[in-house]
């Protein structure tokens, strides 16, 4: 259905404290730039699709498409046309890398800087633009110059597309976000910055209102799902191993794994 192959692990329903949503769904983690393992997941998801007949699915990613890996331009173009071929179906979160692309954009000089701290250079590259004088330490005219050039290369149909990419998703009990949640907080009251950038209580404070929060950011080991809580960033620029959870109505789930 998405895709243009790794394993995946089944648990059965063991408890009424399961994620479940509305509809079968698939989660995606982190992919930093890596194409090649969005093309393999894509490809295990269809594979999944066709050995339990879900219908109807949803396919959401939890943001930070780009920095640090090679592909973040084609990374951002399969998403792109997924979302538009499927717009029912599939579900583009943003992430904090997307969110610092944007603010560059937007104050190149102010805010490019600390992007290209956390891997920015990488999506340059990507676009064909040169990040070495900006490495080196850059005048605010050649962050003008270089953003001015990124525009150029993105197009305005991309920019659109990524700026209006949502915050936050969400089917029955399980909600999808980018970095994590205030668990003090209901789900309908997260601050934009806590969506983005969680929360020093997200990992420590269980929710109390039966919310499962399905998310990305921290890498971890292997994908887990306790707690109220579904990490699925198993920092795939650098392990090659791109995590995703299937997960249907009655709480059965699965992670595959590139």
């Amino acid at each position: 259905m998405f895709g243009r192959k790794g394993a995946y692990r089944a648990s059965a329903p063991t408890g009424p404290d399961l994620p479940r949503p509305q509809t079968p769904t698939y989660v995606v983690g982190d992919l930093h730039g890596r194409a090649d393992l969005l093309e393999l997941m894509l490809e295990l998801i269809d594979a999944h699709i066709g050995g339990t007949g879900w219908q109807d699915p949803r396919l959401v990613f939890v943001g930070d498409y780009i920095d640090h890996g090679p592909d973040s331009a084609a990374v951002l173009a399969r998403l792109q046309e997924l979302s538009e071929d499927f717009p029912q179906n599939v579900i583009c979160l943003m992430g904090n890398h997307e969110r610092m692309l944007l603010d560059t954009l937007g104050d190149p000089a102010l805010r490019g800087p600390r992007w290209l701290r956390e891997g920015g250079h990488a999506t340059l590259q990507s676009y064909g633009i040169d990040p070495t004088a900006l490495i080196e330490g850059a005048t605010p005219a050649l962050w003008a110059e270089t953003a001015t050039a990124l525009a150029e290369a993105m197009g305005p149909q991309t920019q659109s597309w990524l700026a209006t990419c949502p915050l936050s998703w969400q089917s029955g009990n399980l909600w999808v976000v980018h970095a994590g949640a205030d668990p003090a907080r209901p789900m309908t009251d997260q601050t934009a910055r806590v969506l983005l950038w969680g929360h020093p209580e997200f990992d420590s404070m269980p929710r109390a209102d039966e919310v499962w929060v399905a998310h990305g950011h921290v890498v971890g080991d292997r994908p887990m799902l306790r707690d109220g809580r579904i990490s699925l960033d198993t920092g795939a620029c650098s392990t090659g191993q791109l995590s995703c959870i299937a997960i249907q109505r009655d709480g059965s789930h699965a992670f595959l794994q590139t």
